[in-house]
């Protein structure tokens, strides 16, 4: 089982078959538009607009379970994050990461190995074969040398 044998929906509730970023390297991110974490839309997508050529992608799942900074529509989200962050990488339906009843089955697989989102932004990196190769909580912001340290490697490798 790997993240690319998952499927999702978008925001704008068509279905996505996670598998089409199987052989590349993503950065999954639970995302909120009222966070104080909320400018790192930014610095994703200057990551995803770096690396996108070289078989990378970031991937967002807003999610309204921390401080319920995450209120909007699908509408409102996607107008919110394009008109303030340029934001062009997919942003996939409102989710729930907590581990219980109506968890996404991509947060399953994310937080099968222990690591389980306390806060918005939190990022997991998968591997080219779908498996997570680290966690990064919120306050890693995406021009974290290590960060992208890591994601080079994974990108190497």
């Amino acid at each position: 089982m790997s993240l690319y044998d998952l499927k999702a929906q978008r925001l704008d509730g068509s279905p996505a078959d996670l598998g089409e970023y199987r052989g590349e390297v993503t950065l999954v991110v639970n995302v909120a538009s009222e966070c104080g974490f909320t400018p790192q839309y930014a610095g994703l997508q200057k990551l995803h607009d770096e690396l996108a050529g070289k078989g990378f992608a970031v991937l967002g799942f807003p999610s309204n379970e921390f401080g319920g900074q995450e209120p909007g529509s699908p509408e409102q989200i996607k107008t919110f994050c394009e008109r303030n962050y340029g934001v062009s990488f997919p942003l996939f339906e409102k989710i729930q990461t907590k581990p219980g009843a109506g968890q996404s089955p991509v947060y399953e697989f994310l937080t099968a190995g222990g690591e389980v989102p306390n806060w918005n932004f939190c990022k997991y990196l998968v591997g080219k074969d779908g498996r997570v190769r680290g966690f990064y909580p919120s306050n890693v912001a995406p021009a974290d040398p290590e960060l992208r340290q890591a994601i080079d490697q994974a990108l190497a490798g």
